[in-house]
């Protein structure tokens, strides 16, 4: 049997780890706790909705979707929205499918459309708030007119953040390793209908 080329075994030992990450995440979807379930969570978003609708209704916002944890949250948020606006994307990480944040790496800025304009930048959670402030500093050299922050999830923490609240905010979550609508586990587990806590973290 031929040996595996240099390209083929890079190739093999990703899928070897893919299969590891795999079952790392199915057992700590199997031990997390239930923070909060689907029907919760849409209460939330629905009073959100609202609170929005009657602040930005008439300033023609812009929202800002920052990929890729926002992705559910704002799929959710933007059909209860009844009112005109425009919506883009934004894509700045810190954790690359780790569970600990590093430097903020920027993949895709604010577009330069965002001049002149009304801002609501909607994110799934406000943790010690570094991405958020990275945002919003970016957005106001932008030459944004004014910006607005929605967050599914505020985490709770014992010390001061980088950005303290977003203007909306949806649920309150501990200080712990949360995932589900749109927050991940190293990648996986966004898709669960629901927000969890990994168990003992």
């Amino acid at each position: 049997m031929p040996s595996m080329t240099q390209p083929q075994q890079e190739q093999e030992r990703a899928l070897d780890d893919r299969q590891v990450l795999r079952k790392d995440a199915e057992q700590v979807l199997a031990g997390a706790e239930l923070l909060y379930p689907a029907a919760e969570v849409e209460q939330a978003i629905e009073r959100m909705a609202g609170e929005i609708t009657a602040v930005l209704s008439d300033k023609n916002p812009l929202v800002l979707c920052p990929m890729i944890g926002a992705m559910v949250f704002a799929g959710r948020l933007l059909p209860r929205l009844n009112f005109l606006l425009e919506v883009t994307y934004i894509h700045a990480t810190r954790y690359r499918g780790q569970t600990r944040g590093g430097e903020l790496q920027w993949i895709h800025k604010p577009p330069a459309n965002v001049s002149g304009r009304t801002l609501l930048v909607v994110d799934d959670i406000l943790d010690e708030g570094n991405t958020m402030r990275a945002i919003m500093d970016e957005c106001r050299q932008a030459g944004a007119a004014g910006i607005y922050t929605a967050v599914l999830a505020d985490k709770q923490i014992d010390h001061a953040k980088e950005f303290p609240r977003a203007d909306f905010t949806g649920l309150a979550v501990p200080n712990r390793y949360v995932f589900g609508y749109g927050m991940d586990y190293k990648g996986y587990l966004r898709n669960c209908a629901g927000i969890y806590a990994v168990k003992g973290n």
